[in-house]
């Protein structure tokens, strides 16, 4: 939540308050050890960094270092480059209309140092939230020294001024973020001529645009990032340019289990889906976050590609809006997922996945092959200890009970019967309610998991895209 805007509206004004004008990157510094003296959280919803990558960055920042962010694809390299943003002053002064963010005290654009010496201490003053001192581009094979730099604006021109006049230059897009953060996305796939550009900002802290004798010193904190494998596939950052960053920070994928857990619960919207919320239980997350750390760790998956953490998250969505759907459709009160939403998961992520050359046409199957593995290793840690004999004892008479994602869960609860033992079962899985819904999903998901380790058999019916399926002995 925004504080109000401090209150002062001229430069004399300014100078009575007794405002100090600090550079971008004093105002970090000064901020983050505030943040680290008191223990208040430096870089907000970023998960699985704390003991690698954050360190490195705190120690960059400190230094007053620009710096790039090294990591596969989805690792949350531009969620923490945005983050970095809540490290400046909340308010900022600048010259009324200046296109650049000048400061009052130290105007650098020929408009704003001809209005300083026309006005004096009545030279206009507003503010300028953090929110507003961010710029970011994605790197394109398109993008010119125009748009990061600035060229010649013909309008201006038009308008009778001469070429030579350097308020004919309309800016670019790190110049309007001069006292601000600027990021590159994806910085090798800039063409390297154009990176060529960005060598006197990062170095001299100026730029130079077309053939004006316009020297514009820059205070910014220059960010960019990059995956591996652009270095050799797509394109490649200039040595020079490399050299001129002062550190280069690896990133990666959720070590832990729980922090890949903990991912998919922050990031995911499973929130008013069609205008019905889903709950997705516990183990149902957890299968997930393990079928995503296993797709990761195959060897019939390209390493060098990664696999993004947006898999997980779209993953658990699929779920999620199978759970709607079938409420939708059997006209549930709730929408609470269950196993037979997870196959849906592997014909709608196949595409995020890069597959080594050898494994062409078993894309599906290798899939399907680490999704089980998932919901077997789920299962062995919430339910194998479990006693589960009074669910086997449903099949000892020779019962077959059929599921599927359009079977509600009252019928699937009607086929299956009383199960003692069900309140165990419920809260092995952290599940605490007591609807149908949430007790056809626990056992279900002991359905399956029975079946995995062959304590059950299990027939699929072939060619249908609704996961029926008839469990038996």
């Amino acid at each position: 939540m925004r504080s109000s805007t401090p209150r002062e509206t001229t430069l004399g004004e300014l100078r009575t308050s007794g405002h100090v004008q600090r550079s971008v990157k004093a105002e970090i510094r000064r901020n983050l050890l505030a943040r680290l003296r008191s223990g208040e959280p430096r870089f907000p919803g970023i998960l699985g960094f704390d003991d690698t990558v954050l360190p490195h960055l705190e120690r960059a920042l400190l230094a007053g270092h620009d710096l790039v962010l090294l990591g596969e694809r989805g690792q949350g390299k531009t969620r923490l480059i945005r983050t970095l943003v809540g490290l400046l002053d909340e308010w900022t002064p600048v010259v009324a209309g200046c296109e650049i963010n000048d400061h009052p005290y130290d105007p650098v654009c020929v408009r704003c140092r001809r209005l300083a010496a026309e006005l004096g201490d009545e030279l206009p003053v507003e503010w300028r939230h953090r929110d507003d001192r961010y710029g970011e581009k994605l790197a394109t094979p398109d993008t010119s020294v125009g748009d990061l730099i600035g060229d010649v604006d013909p309008i201006k021109v038009a308008e009778g001024r001469t070429l030579g006049d350097p308020e004919t230059v309309h800016f670019g897009l790190v110049p309007r973020t001069n006292r601000g953060i600027f990021s590159i996305n994806e910085l090798p796939d800039l063409a390297e001529r154009i990176q060529v550009a960005l060598l006197n900002v990062l170095e001299e802290r100026d730029v130079q645009i077309r053939g004006y004798a316009l020297r514009l010193p820059l205070d910014v904190l220059l960010v960019a990032s990059a995956n591996p494998e652009d270095y050799t596939n797509r394109g490649r950052i200039i040595t020079p340019l490399k050299d001129r960053f002062g550190a280069e920070i690896r990133t990666h994928y959720p070590l832990e289990l729980d922090a890949e857990l903990a991912l998919i619960r922050q990031e995911s919207d499973f929130a008013d889906l069609a205008g019905l919320p889903a709950e997705v239980p516990d183990h149902l997350i957890e299968v997930i976050a393990r079928f995503t750390r296993l797709v990761r760790e195959s060897t019939a998956v390209d390493a060098r590609s990664g696999v993004s953490a947006r898999f997980a998250l779209a993953g658990a969505e699929t779920v999620a809006a199978g759970a709607v759907r079938r409420a939708a459709l059997a006209g549930e009160e709730r929408a609470v997922a269950r196993v037979c939403d997870l196959p849906a998961v592997v014909p709608s992520l196949m595409g995020k996945v890069e597959f080594e050359v050898s494994e062409e046409g078993r894309e599906q199957e290798v899939l399907e092959h680490l999704l089980r593995r998932a919901v077997a290793e789920t299962y062995r840690r919430t339910l194998g200890p479990a006693d589960l004999s009074g669910l086997l004892d449903k099949f000892d008479s020779g019962d077959t009970v059929e599921s599927g994602e359009l079977v509600p869960s009252t019928e699937l609860l009607r086929r299956i019967g009383q199960v003692p033992g069900l309140a165990k079962i419920m809260e092995r899985l952290g599940m605490s309610g007591e609807s149908p819904e949430q007790a056809a999903a626990a056992l279900e998901f002991a359905l399956e998991g029975l079946f995995l380790t062959r304590r059950l058999s299990k027939d699929v019916q072939g060619g249908r895209a609704d996961g029926t399926a008839t469990y038996r002995t």
